[in-house]
């Protein structure tokens, strides 16, 4: 404990604490400027180096005044080393405060004050520099003032008092112990409110992380359940082959055995691989994973929810890859979802473009009516939208409307390849 005492004290007011550290400008957006008007605020940055200024001439005034007016070394030492002390927290608190408290008895005695052991000036240069030297420190360096002050006080009350007729020490003790304590419980409070942002922030992103694990682990499940059936189709196709044509030469029959093997091998390797993402009491679904035929359903079943909505296919509709088909079903539910959730009693309007390129999709609704209240948060279905457009390699945007609502737009390349290789499939 001794030990890490000496340790505090080493990294508070001796050692590299005696090195040179000015102090900083004010920060544009220090509270301190929120008090002064706007086109007061560039030219402020100083304002700390001016208080100083301030507190240094004030104890210069009070030395002076203390002399009596006279000039020659006596009232030289007596203004201006308390004075010096004040301005040097400028750029090296500790020597400063050490500066401070080993001209005290000097300054009391060249001074011929009654009082012991502080001068008026130097009570005053004491204690501008203990609350400045805290304030650019921390609660630690302002407990160690605080003590050595304290050891000071009790030493020269005891061994140099000299005869005088008064002794300020208790006063010292007691003004700057609630000057530090003051400081110390508002560094502490500070210091606490940047931790919990600092927490807030690692929370906040471990959050964004975690849902966006999620969201990824939901789309590798379903898309495990597409790819694993396409592959069993095709190890059935390649087997049964053969047995469809007359006479298959021997060439052909080592083809479709190389491709069922094949198929196989992927499925097996599919499912070790892809089946991790799966959670314990995850259960496959029984039936056939949504594809866009089955918007119609779904836009019904949100209007017996309560939603007006309306739905428009345009373009030559043709059957698309899987995959792609089951994430526009995902994007459009979850669209709908938000639109329950954080829109009640609005309307909304689905579109679905089939183009030349591939998929086009654009959920908007307007702004919230009626008295149910909008659920509070913003959710995660927005990131699980991005994370399947940006699989298929589409873009999406999304924000609010000039009427107050919003609007998701999608779009999915899909290349004439893939769809007419579907098609085959089917």
């Amino acid at each position: 404990m001794t030990l890490d005492a000496l340790g505090g004290l080493r990294a508070d007011l001796t050692g590299d604490a005696l090195s040179y550290r000015p102090l900083p400008r004010l920060a544009p957006d220090s509270p301190v400027l929120r008090f002064l008007p706007g086109r007061l605020r560039p030219h402020a940055a100083l304002l700390p180096h001016a208080a100083i200024c301030f507190l240094a001439l004030l104890t210069f005034v009070l030395g002076f005044d203390e002399i009596n007016g006279s000039v020659g070394p006596v009232a030289l030492v007596t203004c201006l080393v308390p004075t010096a002390a004040v301005l040097l927290t400028v750029s090296r608190p500790a020597p400063a405060f050490w500066l401070s408290i080993g001209s005290t008895p000097f300054v009391a005695y060249l001074s011929g004050y009654d009082g012991w052991p502080w001068a008026p000036n130097s009570f005053a240069a004491h204690l501008f520099v203990m609350v400045i030297v805290a304030l650019r420190t921390g609660p630690r360096a302002a407990a160690w003032m605080w003590v050595i002050t304290a050891a000071y006080a009790t030493f020269t009350s005891f061994f140099l008092s000299m005869g005088s007729y008064g002794y300020n020490g208790a006063e010292m003790l007691f003004v700057s112990a609630l000057f530090l304590l003051v400081i110390a419980v508002v560094q502490t409070r500070r210091q606490a409110a940047r931790e919990v942002t600092a927490q807030q922030t690692v929370t906040a992103v471990e959050r964004s992380k975690r849902t966006l694990l999620e969201e990824r682990t939901t789309i590798a499940r379903e898309l495990h359940d597409v790819v694993a059936h396409h592959m069993s189709v095709v190890a059935i196709q390649a087997e049964a082959a053969p047995y469809r044509v007359e006479n298959p030469p021997p060439e052909l029959e080592q083809a479709f055995r190389t491709i069922r093997e094949n198929a196989v091998a992927a499925l097996t390797e599919l499912r070790r691989i892809l089946g991790v993402v799966r959670a314990e009491d995850y259960e496959a679904p029984d039936a056939p994973q949504p594809t866009l035929a089955d918007l119609h359903g779904l836009v019904a079943n949100v209007r017996e929810a309560g939603l007006d909505v309306s739905m428009a296919v345009t373009g030559a509709v043709r059957e698309l890859p899987q995959g792609v088909e089951l994430s526009a079903y995902r994007i459009v539910q979850e669209a709908l979802s938000n639109v329950l959730r954080h829109a009640p009693g609005a309307d909304a309007k689905v579109e679905v473009s089939h183009v030349l390129g591939g998929l086009g999709l654009r959920i908007a609704n307007g702004p919230a009516r009626g008295l149910v209240k909008p659920s509070p948060g913003a959710g995660h279905g927005i990131t699980g939208m991005r994370e399947r457009v940006t699989m298929l390699g589409g873009e999406m945007t999304d924000g609010p409307t000039e009427d107050g609502g919003y609007e998701v737009a999608v779009f999915v390349p899909v290349p004439r390849e893939e769809i007419e290789r579907e098609g085959a499939g089917q």
